[in-house]
């Protein structure tokens, strides 16, 4: 079966923690790995949790903070040094070019040639997957500097239905011919279409928000996915900072995912403000306005995504 899941690598906001390193978020995918925000500290934060340098193929950077991209070098630096032969895709806000070339030139190092940059420019930009198993799109977010939010999604197919196809009279080699070509001639001669023989199988589909104000684009992102990884960096009663700051609560984030039809909920990117004891708060306030299952996501953590929707 193949893998599709989020591996958190860290969870703070600006300053990590003791038990949070800076954010850094590892999603696999049949077989490929988007790295998404890696701060200081996601070379270690890889070793603990067995995995390589092989196992990245994107890199996309959500904008040009510390927090968000101070481990580019490490990462590239050890891409180069593990030999990695495939290409790795390295996406991000265009307008941060030159922070990019800085980091990914940060020292000297025996350089790579697989790291192929795409840089994001516009309110909406369609991504190419190269022939990924995915479709992945990116939105401009509200935030002090140019910042995207990431959506992937597998496109929809189909579910054969054993009952229908024996009905017509379509099996072996005929039932693959069917999902290829749409229509085949049944044993009987008749034509059977995969209409009738199947039902529609929804893709699944993952949104990564970080820092950003309330905008359209964090709705659009998040709208009918199974998987919101979203920052909350702050408690409902410091909405204020929020706004200064240009970040969301966690009640904000549950507001998102509500509106969203969101099937599971990941919230991170804590503020240090916060101590142990304050953190059944932030699931208990976005529980508050979404009723969907809520993971308070820990460094580490390995996060499923649901299981595809029913048609």
């Amino acid at each position: 079966m193949s893998t599709r899941d989020l591996l958190v690598l860290g969870t703070a906001s600006a300053v990590p923690t003791k038990s949070r390193n800076h954010n850094g978020y590892l999603v696999r995918w049949d077989g490929q790995g988007l790295l998404f925000d890696p701060g200081e500290g996601t070379q270690r934060q890889m070793v603990r949790a067995g995995v390589a340098a092989h196992d990245i193929d994107w890199i996309c950077v959500t904008h040009f903070h510390g927090d968000h991209c101070l481990g580019v070098p490490g990462v590239i630096q050890r891409i180069a040094r593990d030999g990695v032969e495939h290409p790795v895709r390295a996406v991000f806000p265009a307008a941060g070019q030159h922070y990019w070339e800085r980091l990914r030139h940060a020292t000297a190092f025996r350089d790579t040639e697989v790291v192929h940059e795409r840089p994001l420019d516009g309110a909406h930009a369609e991504i190419d997957s190269g022939g990924s198993p995915f479709t992945l799109s990116a939105r401009r977010l509200d935030h002090p500097v140019e910042a995207y939010g990431y959506r992937l999604e597998e496109p929809d197919g189909v579910t054969m239905l054993p009952d229908r196809l024996a009905e017509h009279g379509v099996g072996g080699p005929l039932v693959g011919r069917l999902q290829r070509e749409g229509r085949v001639t049944a044993r009987d001669g008749r034509t059977v279409t995969l209409e009738e023989c199947s039902v529609p199988r929804p893709g699944q589909k993952l949104a990564f928000v970080m820092d950003t104000r309330l905008c359209a684009a964090a709705y659009e992102l998040a709208d009918g996915v199974d998987m919101l990884v979203i920052e909350s960096t702050f408690l409902e009663e410091d909405a204020a900072l929020a706004r200064e700051y240009a970040h969301l609560t966690v009640r904000q984030a549950g507001e998102i995912a509500a509106k969203g039809g969101v099937r599971r909920l990941v919230l991170t990117h804590f503020s240090e403000r916060y101590r142990a004891e304050d953190f059944p708060r932030f699931a208990e306030q976005a529980a508050e306005c979404y009723g969907g299952d809520i993971v308070l996501a820990r460094d580490l953590d390995r996060i499923s995504v649901p299981a595809r929707r029913r048609a």
